[in-house]
Formats: structure tokens, C-alpha cells, sequence
């Protein structure tokens, strides 16, 4: 089979590395792979066999930036005769200008709760909630979906109302063994000290704020690592909580499952997720979870006698004591990771997409 995937770029994020992972998967599996990127910003590495197209040096966020983008990526499929690839693109930027291309075959994946971000903007701008809703009902109504976990796939029908949208649920899928491998190759800068992790951009929706308040509280030995990239605002977080000796900053990596492996605590704390990789990486890598409970995605990674660790969204002091018991607790075993998390059963189902 052949598959186009469409991102807006390779920038550091989740949904930027599962969309990698997913044409590296499938390139095993031996079918031809084109990952097509809007402009010009890689962060993370990209394997040596992928076929990468590049479209601009940049592109403009707003109307005439997306007009531009998808007369590229219309003439792109033109010359390149790419009509019967089975198209997947993510997030919304690209979705908008893949479906404005009138990309065949096409596949939106959807990777958060998008009513949560609707509801978070009402809070302060309920005209724009009203107009972004409204977008997002635009945009994903009669198409075809993929949404990356029964929490996505649910507020979709749900929340953002769509009624003849055509979607499948698909988690993303990971190569456990490879994983475990990667982890194997520790940074000269990884810590020899015991250490909490949090790995995620900084953004409103992952909490930085609820983290450190609950760091605070615990009142833990060990140092709070943060794999993300500096921001003055972070660091004016952690300055006025007075943290600045127990907290270190470490910066976005590309490879980081030394860090989660070596990490005695892996902590999500958002808001709100799609389906959050990071905890599925984590328990590969043999390493403890705490999450909050947030919509969606953790409670259907932590089952069973593992949804112990989540905590309601926002509880800080709740947060602080999960950690403390977390890190009490034996460290999870190789059947810790459910067997739909797995990078053969992600395959198989993109592979049914091409029927259809």
C-alpha cells in the first residue's frame, strides 16, 4: 500500500512523533511511505529511509498562509501522482489544508479533546469558543476520522456534535522493543541523582503550574526534571515557587528514554490530552506512572490496579501524595503495557483504512 502522512511540520510534540513513528512502522511492514511537511521545521530525527517532502521554507498561520499551503500540496499530489495514497494528516492547521487541497483518500487523525479546548476558551472568550466550535464542526463534519483514543473518539460525536463524520479509533501504537533499546543510550548530562520526570512542551493545557505547586507539596529527596524547552515563563514559574535548586530544566530531546527509564517517577499532570504516548512510554521503559485523570486518554492506558495513580485534574495536594506513594510502590513490569498500545496492532489498522 502507499501512505501519504501530512504534517504542518516535524516541531517538537507528541502528535508530530507518533505521526513518525506510525511511517516508520509502516515502512517495515514494506509499504511505500511520503511524509509531507507544510514547511521547513524538523526537531526531531527523522529515519534515514524516510522519503520527506518539503513544501516551503515557512507558512502563514492565517487565511492567505493556508490558501498558499494547500495550492503547494494540491500541486505536490499533481506532479508527484500521489491520488492513491491513502492520506493522513494531523492537527487541525493541517487537516484544514489538506482537505482545502481536496486531498483524496484523506484521513483526518484527531489527537485531543477538542471540547476541552473550547471549554477552556469560554472560561475568558466565549465569542471565540463559540467561533472555534463552530470551525471544528466545519471542518470534521462528513469527513473521515481517526481519533486517537475512545475519549477523542466520543467527545467528537458527543461535545463537538458531529453526526455524519465516519471514524475509527486507532491508538498510537509503539515499538516496544525499540523503545527499550533507545533507553539504553544515556545523555552525558542525565542526572545522577534520583529524579522525577515531566516530559512535555510547555503549554497551558499540561499544567507546569499545577506540577510545581505540587512539587512544592510533596516534599520529595529528589530533583523535579523537566524535558521541555526553556520559556521565561516557566522560569518564572519555578522562581516563584522558590524552586530554582530542586528543579532543572533539561531542554527537548529527541531520544527521551534514557531520561524516562533512569527517572524513579514519570508525572502527567494536564488538563486535558488526546492520548498521551508519554505514559505508555514510560511504563515500557520499566518506569513508574502518576497521571491526572483528565479527558482523555489515561485511564484507558492505566487499568485495572494501575488507575490508582490517577488523580482528579487540577488537585495539587492529590497530585503530591500520589507521587509519594508512587515512588513507594515496585516499579511496573513488561505487562504494564496493554497490548492495543503495540506498534503491530496501530499497523493492521491503518492498513484497513485503505478498504476504506
Amino acid at each position: 500500500m502507499k501512505f501519504a502522512l501530512i504534517l504542518t511540520n516535524l516541531a517538537g510534540g507528541g502528535a508530530e512523533r507518533s505521526m513518525l513513528r506510525l511511517g516508520t512502522a509502516l515502512l517495515r511492514r514494506g509499504h511505500a511511505v511520503r511524509t509531507i511537511l507544510l514547511e521547513a521545521r524538523i526537531e526531531h530525527e527523522v529515519p534515514a529511509n524516510a522519503v520527506l517532502d518539503i513544501l516551503a521554507p515557512r507558512v502563514g498561520k492565517g487565511f492567505v498562509g493556508k490558501w498558499q499551503a494547500a495550492w503547494r500540496l494540491r500541486r505536490h499530489y499533481a506532479r508527484n501522482r500521489l491520488q492513491d495514497h491513502v492520506a493522513v494528516s494531523t492537527l487541525p492547521f493541517a487537516d484544514e489544508v489538506a482537505i482545502r487541497a481536496q486531498v483524496p483518500g484523506l484521513w483526518c487523525r484527531i489527537t485531543n479533546t477538542l471540547s476541552a479546548e473550547v471549554d477552556q476558551l469560554a472560561r475568558h472568550r466565549p465569542a471565540k469558543a463559540a467561533r472555534r466550535l463552530a470551525r471544528y464542526r466545519r471542518l470534521y463534519e462528513n469527513r473521515r476520522l481517526v481519533a486517537v483514543s475512545q475519549g477523542v473518539e466520543a467527545d467528537l460525536r458527543g461535545a463537538i456534535g458531529l453526526q455524519r463524520a465516519r471514524i475509527r479509533r486507532i491508538y498510537n501504537g509503539l515499538d516496544l522493543d525499540a523503545i527499550r533499546l533507545a533507553a539504553a543510550e544515556p545523555p552525558p548530562d542525565l542526572p545522577q541523582e534520583p529524579f522525577v520526570l515531566h516530559a512535555g512542551r510547555f503549554a497551558a493545557q499540561k499544567r507546569h503550574d499545577l506540577l510545581l505547586d505540587a512539587w512544592t507539596e510533596a516534599r520529595l529527596p529528589h530533583r523535579l526534571v523537566l524535558l521541555t524547552q526553556s520559556d521565561p515563563r516557566l522560569e518564572a514559574l519555578v522562581r516563584e515557587r522558590g524552586l530554582q535548586s530542586r528543579v532543572t530544566i533539561a531542554g527537548f530531546r529527541a531520544n527521551p528514554y534514557p531520561w524516562m527509564r533512569a527517572a524513579e517517577l514519570l508525572v502527567l499532570s494536564s488538563d486535558r490530552e488526546g492520548m498521551p504516548s508519554v505514559l505508555v512510554e514510560a511504563l515500557a521503559s520499566g518506569t513508574r506512572v502518576v497521571s491526572t485523570d483528565c479527558p482523555s486518554g489515561p485511564r484507558e492506558v492505566l487499568r485495572g490496579p494501575m488507575s490508582r495513580w490517577l488523580v482528579p485534574p487540577g488537585d495539587a495536594r492529590a497530585l503530591a501524595a500520589a507521587m509519594r506513594a508512587a515512588l513507594a510502590s515496585p516499579r511496573p513490569g513488561p505487562s504494564a503495557v496493554p497490548e492495543e498500545f503495540t506498534e503491530a496492532h496501530m499497523v493492521r489498522a491503518y492498513e484497513a483504512l485503505g478498504a476504506g
